[in-house]
């Protein structure tokens, strides 16, 4: 019989966590599972909660919540560690026996949840968990350097997308916001768009410098912004590569062409897209010193390095 933990955000997204433990027991299925459900309580909670788990003798840990929770118990499941002060090492990930991730969306998003075409519906999601098909995806390191070029390293995991600029700014906005969803969103993207100015920003892909003037760069893992709006659509959750995709302004009356290509998965054919597919990316001048990572804006610094993982993280799949 294998043990799952259920980690619930519950206040996230819009609540459809709400009533998790009645659907839990109402699907999953007890002759195969011993289960527990725990609550995060504060900001990146989610993340002790999984690695205090790790220890345990879990099979599996449920992030159940939208992509920041997820992105939570991901980091806790890794216990990521960056080797070293040189961003060409690499990443050693400590994930040897940890237990597989499962997802059950009841986020805003939920980015990674609609890539992995996991049902929306916490009962049906469930009930994917109840055939336990185990796969292998990459994730990608993100690794900061605060203040002086002397200042030591810092690390954070990505599971699906990550994003600087515009994209940045509207995470942030986000995580201020006191209402979650679809329509949040819009209404915050349509409050900054015209006052958003695009910046200029160094970056080094696989080693290839440049410099560019963008509104907006996607990292992906993911395909996903959420919201079924596919801002990387060749991104491969296990090909071991990073999408980029550097947006420049896109002007008012270049909308109703270019908008509509993130539903129909071929934004990388608008002519204010680039796109690129790395190992490593390098991102320089971010001014704002703004992350979206994984839905969640956090303020990381100037100096980004990204680092693609390849198969480091198991997770229940349909």
């Amino acid at each position: 019989m294998k043990h799952i933990l259920f980690i619930v955000n519950p206040i996230s997204g819009i609540g459809k966590q709400k009533k998790i433990e009645h659907v839990v027991d109402a699907n999953l299925d007890h002759s195969l599972f011993e289960y527990e459900v725990v609550y995060t309580e504060y900001i990146h909670h989610g993340k002790e909660l999984a690695l205090q788990a790790r220890q345990g003798d879990y099979d599996a840990i449920v992030a159940v919540g939208g992509d920041g929770s997820v992105n939570d118990v991901v980091s806790g499941l890794l216990n990521q560690q960056y080797s070293g002060d040189d961003t060409d090492k690499d990443c050693k990930l400590s994930n040897v026996n940890s237990p597989t991730l499962g997802i059950i969306p009841c986020g805003s998003g939920n980015g990674l949840a609609r890539n992995l075409k996991i049902p929306l519906n916490p009962a049906h999601a469930i009930r994917i968990l109840n055939r336990y098909n185990e796969a292998t995806i990459d994730t990608i390191n993100l690794s900061t350097r605060q203040g002086s070029e002397s200042a030591a390293m810092q690390s954070r995991i990505i599971a699906s997308i990550a994003g600087i600029g515009f994209d940045a700014r509207v995470a942030r906005l986000m995580k201020q916001a006191k209402v979650r969803g679809l329509q949040a969103y819009a209404r915050i993207i349509a409050n900054e768009y015209f006052s958003y100015k695009e910046h200029t920003y160094r970056i080094s892909i696989d080693g290839e410098e440049m410099e560019r003037k963008a509104w907006f760069i996607s990292i992906a893992n993911s395909n996903q912004f959420g919201f079924n709006t596919a801002i990387a659509p060749l991104a491969k959750l296990d090909d071991g590569l990073i999408d980029v995709c550097i947006v420049d302004k896109i002007p008012l009356h270049h909308l109703a062409l270019s908008a509509p290509l993130l539903y129909l998965n071929h934004f990388e054919l608008s002519q204010h897209v680039e796109y690129f597919k790395a190992r490593r990316v390098s991102i320089y001048n971010n001014e704002e010193g703004w992350v979206n990572i994984d839905g969640e804006g956090e303020e990381l610094g100037k100096e980004l390095h990204f680092t693609n993982i390849p198969k480091s993280l198991k997770i229940l799949i349909p």
